[in-house]
């Protein structure tokens, strides 16, 4: 019975991980600091992370926000392992909006592993985040 029941447990860990490994990431003001880049202390640009990555600032009810929303889906399923896709509600972490100069969303900031990172605004068709996948973050799929 007890290998049965770590047996199940193993397989829903691996579900799990598989399941969430296919969507954006939605992060806060902390995670960012951690996981992206430490705006607060660091005096010049490095992204912390080990793959490049996209980061969607939106908010709950922006109409445009929605709109890209599945389309942040499918990109993290199809480019799953090759980039990051990171969410963060303007609305919840206005320090890391106001820290980027958010003004307008859907902001798009996209983190190439080597130089500076590109923002861009507004609700983009999925081609277009394909081009800036291709030739900002250099992945293909």
């Amino acid at each position: 019975m007890f290998k049965k029941l770590i047996n199940i447990l193993m397989i829903l860990a691996v579900f799990t991980s598989f399941a969430n490994a296919q969507k954006p990431i939605h992060i806060d003001e902390a995670t960012f600091k951690k996981e992206v880049f430490d705006y607060e202390n660091a005096k010049e640009w490095k992204y912390l992370g080990d793959k490049p990555a996209i980061v969607d600032f939106y908010a709950d009810w922006c109409g445009p926000c929605k709109r890209i929303a599945p389309i942040m889906v499918e990109l993290a399923k199809e480019y799953d392992g090759k980039i990051v896709i990171y969410k963060v509600n303007t609305d919840n972490n206005r320090n890391l909006a106001a820290a980027f100069g958010i003004q307008s969303i859907p902001s798009i900031l996209f983190i190439p592993m080597q130089g500076k990172p590109t923002m861009g605004q507004g609700a983009y068709p999925k081609e277009t985040f394909e081009k800036a996948i291709k030739e900002i973050l250099k992945v293909e799929k």
